[in-house]
């Protein structure tokens, strides 16, 4: 039996999180300097711990994934970062991305994350049941092209919340939260077919003790 693993790493913290604006691919103006001493301590703990030997690393097209992988990429032999849009957060399309909150809240009310996944989120963008469609087929191509190997792939909350429920095989929506900490490491085995198993979730053990300044 061969076995794939794969270690999602969420981004640091944004700079379209604390100045509230949709950061979609098109807006998306990277980490803030909390953000990217959160991806320096997780290259330290991945430097010191020395349990991660990748074989592959990738990235989301997003400003803030790239960096993350970049900031990160000293600790796993400095592999090559290859960058795949298939492992962006749920893409709100031309017309809101870029938007502020507020005004995004005043056009459209707020958004529901726990209704129909066939909904209309953002208007033009992805719905969640694209969204969800698109990372795992992104997952799959992924476990066929390294196969046996370990696979390190800084990416977004979202991306990590439609991966967990699609292979644990639960609700694309609602039921539950999964609120998953910036620079976390989520960490999945594939095992055959649809088979996977969950080794860990929402592990920030290096953050420990690093407050936020917002």
């Amino acid at each position: 039996m061969t076995l794939t693993r794969l270690l999602l790493i969420r981004h640091g913290e944004s700079r379209a999180t604390i100045e509230r604006f949709v950061g979609g691919p098109r807006s998306c103006t990277g980490l803030t300097d909390h953000g990217r001493a959160q991806a320096e301590a997780l290259r330290n703990r991945l430097v010191a711990g020395h349990d991660v030997q990748p074989t592959a690393l990738y990235a989301s097209h997003f400003p803030r994934a790239i960096e993350t992988a970049q900031i990160i990429q000293p600790a796993l032999g400095s592999l090559p970062i290859s960058v795949d849009a298939g492992w962006g957060e749920h893409d709100p399309g031309p017309d809101c991305d870029g938007m502020t909150y507020d005004d995004f809240i005043a056009l459209y009310g707020m958004p529901r994350w726990d209704g129909d996944p066939h909904d209309i989120t953002y208007p033009g963008g992805e719905t969640i049941h694209h969204f969800h469609i698109r990372v795992m087929d992104t997952l799959k191509k992924i476990v066929r092209a390294h196969e046996g190997g370990s696979v390190v792939i800084a990416c977004h909350a979202g991306v990590i919340d439609a991966v967990l429920r699609n292979t644990l095989h639960m609700h694309q929506t609602g039921k539950f939260e999964l609120l998953t900490t910036n620079t976390s490491i989520t960490e999945l085995v594939h095992i055959q077919g649809s088979k996977w198993r969950l080794l860990r979730y929402n592990d920030a053990a290096h953050l420990a003790g690093m407050n936020s300044p917002h």
